[in-house]
């Protein structure tokens, strides 16, 4: 791809933003690669965990505002086009990992944010920096930020748009964990293997359960719970793993 670099190992995909000499800004190009990256994800039973991370030191450094939307297409349209990332991430099946180095800001720091663990170099650095450019929120702000950080945390990072660090991001509940800098990719992996060997009927589950619990009443989600447990109950997956159990062996997972 253009802008973007895909590898695969041992069932975790990793996506880098590929953009270093632009700290990784999200372009037209990086955009649509990203749903087509997200889509073919979501599609393969051999990709079990994402990591998703940045090229030459940064994350990302939010929305390239030197480059123009496609031309002729109405900016309500461009910016529904480019929701459907952030909306592509949200859904997509597999656990997904956010590393953090440098810059994480604005629609990059959103990116992040929309990833179900964030773990964060200590020189990382983040920021709600669309106020400061005279822009409202997007990439998902508004619905992330309350929920990880509460409403009047939430509104003190989105109106004043500064730029917090990864020990204040971690103290606010924006990141699940800050490491040295120099163990940011043997933690990341670590983790991205036990999510890979884990078991991915149970963990899609899971993180649909609750993503989708602030919408649910106690009646829902215990019904919601009850649905997923039945289908997880007939899984050949629970049926080894209580072998394994009996045996005192670990579980080979393959998502049947």
């Amino acid at each position: 791809m253009e802008t973007l670099d895909v590898t695969r190992a041992g069932g975790v995909v990793t996506v880098t933003l590929n953009r270093p000499e632009k700290k990784n800004a999200l372009n037209p190009a990086m955009f649509r690669e990203l749903l087509e990256a997200l889509a073919e994800i979501d599609d393969n039973s051999g990709d079990r965990a994402v990591v998703l991370t940045g090229a030459g030191g940064s994350f990302c450094a939010g929305a390239d505002l030197s480059e123009k939307p496609v031309t002729g297409m109405h900016k309500l349209d461009w910016m529904r086009f480019v929701q459907k990332v952030p909306r592509a991430l949200h859904a997509i099946r597999q656990p997904t990992i956010a590393k953090i180095r440098g810059v994480a800001v604005g629609a990059g720091a959103n990116l992040a944010l929309g990833c179900d663990l964030i773990v964060a170099g200590q020189d990382a650095r983040f920021s709600q920096i669309f106020v400061q450019r005279g822009l409202s929120l997007d990439y998902g702000a508004s619905w992330l930020l309350p929920r990880l950080v509460g409403l009047h945390r939430a509104k003190e990072l989105a109106l004043f748009g500064d730029v917090v660090t990864a020990e204040e991001a971690a103290a606010f509940g924006l990141v699940n964990r800050v490491v040295p800098e120099a163990e940011l990719d043997d933690v990341v992996a670590a983790w991205a293997i036990r999510l890979a060997e884990g078991p991915p009927l149970a963990l899609s589950m899971i993180k649909r359960l609750l993503n989708q619990s602030f919408e649910m009443s106690m009646v829902e989600a215990l019904e919601a719970e009850a649905t997923a447990q039945a289908v997880a109950l007939d899984s050949r997956d629970v049926a080894a793993a209580l072998l394994a159990f009996r045996d005192n062996r670990s579980t080979r997972f393959e998502g049947r």
